[in-house]
């Protein structure tokens, strides 16, 4: 994360911090050419300090302002305020951005009809991305924080990697340790004692769309989110990958929320597989892989009948899997206080059949 923070550091963030805590002592022009070849005040009162690239594959050039702060670019409270601002702001964008081109590319708007589909429910899941997104990304930027001040396994070059076979073994081997862990995570999540006031939240969209990705409860998310770093202070993890897989994560998230049941796979946890999950709350805990769900009892085959649109959104398949749903849905959340637009629901029905 550490070269992020210095893209937007150059960007946008030196420029702003110079403005919203400026030093009490403004190098003179005379001076900058000499800093920017040279070093940085760690603060313009005291000694300074080079500013070091984050990676020698991306070299940028620091502007007038980052020596033009009190909080210099190694300042812890900067960098937190910063990074928390980046994962809230930056998180928000690609939320929209994923969701609405899935929304409107590859979510079968006829889900509208389903008699498990809430009123007004897109417009609920963008509320409760928006009280939950500001809280996940607070204690997400403590984590990156501790990543960027060092105290993660990050590495810069392939050449240190342990070995060189590991820059291709870090892919699976991320894979790997995250589906376990949040297999094991999102299955205490359904524990009775935490189910209702955390992972509920998310469990409201019984028919999710890609907005329901990450509507969770902010704790829920969190905690969800929370092998993807980890992994990163147990396994050296090179920086570029980190970032790939944060952006694969967030892509993936949408994917298995979009509806769109492409593949019957025997091994990848897809949307047909997570849709189970929403339906039938106690099976198919994993997030990419079925391997955990079935090593452990809990996996359940996606209906053969999902993987047809004639037959997925038929009127019967639609009144059985609600059967099942009401009876699993009163086992574990007792009575149910969802709204759904039955009326609504029942005249679309009619236009699309």
């Amino acid at each position: 994360m550490d070269i992020v923070l210095q893209v937007f550091d150059n960007l946008l963030f030196d420029r702003f911090w110079a403005t919203v805590y400026p030093s009490s002592s403004i190098p003179s022009p005379k001076t900058v050419p000499q800093m920017l070849s040279t070093s940085t005040f760690l603060s313009i009162r005291e000694m300074h300090t080079p500013i070091n690239a984050s990676t020698q594959f991306l070299q940028l050039q620091p502007s007038k302002y980052a020596y033009m702060s009190q909080w210099p670019r190694d300042h812890i409270y900067r960098q937190f305020l910063s990074l928390y601002l980046i994962t809230w702001i930056f998180g928000l964008l690609v939320y929209f951005i994923l969701s609405t081109l899935s929304y409107y590319t590859v979510f079968d708007h006829a889900t509208f009809t389903h008699p498990k589909f809430l009123k007004n429910q897109v417009r609920l899941e963008i509320k409760q991305t928006m009280i939950s997104m500001p809280n996940m990304a607070f204690f997400t930027a403590a984590l990156f924080l501790a990543e960027v001040r060092g105290y993660g396994k990050l590495y810069d070059a392939r050449s240190d990697a342990p070995f060189a076979l590991y820059n291709f073994l870090q892919f699976p081997l991320f894979i790997f340790f995250t589906d376990l862990s949040i297999y094991w995570i999102h299955r205490g999540l359904h524990h009775p004692l935490v189910y209702k006031s955390l992972h509920k939240t998310h469990h409201k969209w019984i028919m999710p769309t890609p907005f329901a990705s990450h509507a969770f409860h902010p704790l829920d998310g969190f905690s969800q989110s929370l092998p993807y770093h980890i992994f990163t202070f147990i396994f050296p993890l090179q920086k570029s990958a980190f970032i790939v897989l944060f952006v694969f994560i967030n892509i993936w998230t949408v994917l298995i929320h979009d509806g769109e049941y492409m593949t019957n796979s025997y091994f990848i946890n897809g949307a047909a597989c997570h849709t189970m999950h929403h339906l039938y709350f106690n099976y198919n805990y994993g997030q990419f892989t079925t391997l955990w769900d079935r090593l452990s009892g809990s996996y359940r085959q996606p209906n053969d009948e999902l993987f047809s649109k004639e037959s997925k959104m038929s009127k019967s398949e639609w009144r059985r899997q609600t059967q099942e749903m009401e009876k699993m849905q009163k086992e574990v959340e007792g009575n149910d206080d969802r709204h759904y637009d039955v009326q609504e629901s029942g005249r679309l029905l009619k236009k699309v059949i």
